[in-house]
């Protein structure tokens, strides 16, 4: 069986999806995976180790690896261990050395908003773990321990027996910029710059034009050369401005995306996302050529039931160069989330067609 290189983008859970309906694939097609994360989170938990440590915020990392993991039990365990949540503990319950907990150290409100209120009005206490997912730490140390993200994040897939690759975007964080009409719903017809991936993700308003800060950071050399030997492209489904998109803003990806004689596959999203409200499905596929006019697809993905009238779609894929293929690809219980069994399904033939 030949063996076909898959390079696939995106951050999150979209990427994480995508990454388990390659993992689907396994019994059918001989697939070498390799993730390219976006380095632009600056919420929750990683945006705090980015803020305090400095280096790549971790948490796109942690899922993409975490989706890759072996299927032994023990690398099934450590992948739980990976994200598991530090939680807030209660004011007065005791530590293990039998000291009660005191009043919170710090008013940082963390990941999940104000710390929550007992009822008799005590908050509960947080600390520097509170929030924190464990593989968030492990690859924060790994990162400051071994001097480089590509070895940090080779360790730890050996430590999760992953059954494919992940790198960075790039070596560097970057900073994720929009101008978005309307984000202040009191003058919506006003154009203002939202700074930030996690308040551009949350913008009620719509994302006129998007950029990385800095314009033009340096691409990771191992993703380069990935998507060089690809066979396959994927690109979503995924956060459309804030983990699809900025792959595209790297110039050095860019120029090997558009130069590679790999073919590429888009997988559409299931339901706008609110950085996306406003953007029919069509939208989606004209922002990747209105971000990178020389990109050419050759397969566009997407549910049925998502596209409604598939003829817009068509257009739009063709606009691209891509045929249009529909399978049925969401959960059964109406919830707009991939099934990666469905999805794996749904890519087999695809990825498994001679050129």
């Amino acid at each position: 069986m030949t063996t076909r290189r898959v390079v696939a983008f995106g951050g999150g859970h979209g990427l994480s999806a995508s990454l388990r309906a390659l993992r689907h694939c396994a019994p059918e097609l001989d697939l070498d995976i390799t993730a390219v994360v976006t380095v632009g989170d600056d919420g929750g938990s990683s945006g705090r180790l980015r803020a305090e440590r400095g280096g790549l915020p971790p948490g796109d990392l942690r899922q993409a690896l975490v989706a890759l993991a072996g299927d032994h039990p023990a690398t099934r365990r450590s992948a739980g261990l990976f994200q598991h949540r530090f939680a807030a503990v209660p004011v007065g319950v005791p530590r293990s050395d039998g000291t009660d907990r005191g009043p919170a150290a710090s008013d940082d409100p963390g990941p999940d908003g104000p710390a929550p209120r007992d009822t008799d009005g005590a908050s509960a206490g947080t600390d520097g773990l509170t929030g924190h997912a464990v593989g968030n730490l492990v690859l924060c140390g790994l990162m400051e321990l071994l001097g480089d993200p590509v070895a940090a994040l080779e360790h730890a897939g050996a430590m999760l027996g992953a059954v494919g690759r992940v790198l960075p975007m790039s070596r560097q964080p970057v900073g994720i910029e929009a101008r978005v009409r309307g984000a202040d719903p009191a003058a919506p017809d006003e154009v203002r710059t939202v700074t930030g991936q996690h308040q551009v993700a949350v913008t009620t308003g719509r994302v006129e034009s998007l950029r990385l800060t800095p314009s033009a950071p340096p691409a990771c050399a191992e993703a380069i050369e990935a998507i060089r030997a690809a066979d396959w492209l994927i690109f979503g489904p995924g956060s459309w401005y804030t983990s699809v998109l900025p792959h595209l803003l790297v110039p050095q990806l860019a120029d090997a995306i558009v130069s590679t004689s790999a073919r590429r596959l888009v997988t559409l999203n299931l339901a706008a996302e609110k950085e996306t409200l406003g953007l029919s499905v069509a939208d989606h596929l004209a922002a990747l050529h209105w971000y990178l006019p020389e990109l050419k697809v050759d397969l566009v993905l997407a549910d049925a039931k998502a596209v409604g009238d598939p003829e817009p779609v068509e257009r739009a894929a063709e606009s691209l160069g891509a045929r249009l293929v529909l399978a049925p690809v969401a959960v059964v219980d109406g919830t707009p989330r991939h099934d990666p069994a469905a999805l794996g399904a749904a890519l087999v033939p695809v990825l498994g067609a001679d050129r």
